[in-house]
């Protein structure tokens, strides 16, 4: 017989965590109830309290959980010795590949933002901003090192992540270009802003 979600209260935790997710983002943060997400759970409302006080302390748990994977990622991604050139290339790569097979996350962290009370927010935006630095002291040491030509690496890098988040608003699996290929495109978009070119080796 199958587990109940119910049954354990870590499946329990992490089935609200995923189900509020698909609802934020099906139909946003605002229209959805806690008994909804209940419901798609599939235990009663009073369990979803037993996790999270209320719906904003739940949205604010759902990016955390977002954000705190995708900083992990992204260090173990910066891992090891490597030029301005190579760092960048690899930021960029894995950009597209975190965020391209996570759309409902992507969708629900930019979207509801606006929806975080002042305390929420402070936590959510402090790891925005911590991830937008690895970014930018990419850039900031290409600079330094007469690698890269730009005129202010704040806004470059800010450039730089809208640009390579759009994928999400347009890609779909099995379209004209292959994953592979959308990365060295836009790889080499990321390269050129800041006054170098990649090698075509997919051609």
């Amino acid at each position: 017989m199958a587990r109940r979600a119910g049954a354990d209260g870590r499946v329990t935790a992490e089935a609200i965590l995923r189900e509020s997710l698909s609802l934020f983002a099906q139909y946003g943060f605002a229209a959805v109830s806690m008994r909804q997400i209940a419901d798609k759970v599939g235990v009663q409302p009073g369990a979803i309290y037993q996790h999270h006080r209320n719906k904003q302390q739940l949205l604010v748990a759902v990016l955390d959980t977002h954000m705190d994977g995708l900083l992990a990622a992204s260090a173990e991604n910066q891992q090891g010795d490597c030029t301005s050139v190579q760092a960048l290339e690899r930021f960029a790569r894995f950009h597209i590949q975190y965020h391209i097979t996570r759309p409902d996350e992507v969708f629900v962290s930019y979207m509801e933002l606006r929806s975080l009370e002042e305390e929420g927010y402070a936590l959510i935006e402090g790891k925005r901003r911590k991830y937008e630095r690895i970014l930018k002291s990419i850039l900031e040491r290409g600079v330094n090192d007469g690698t890269f030509q730009l005129d202010d690496p704040h806004v470059s890098a800010m450039a730089i992540l809208s640009m390579l988040t759009g994928v999400n608003t347009w890609y779909r699996s099995g379209g004209r270009l292959s994953q592979q290929k959308i990365e060295d495109i836009y790889t080499s978009m990321v390269l050129g802003a800041v006054g170098h070119r990649l090698p075509d080796t997919h051609s």
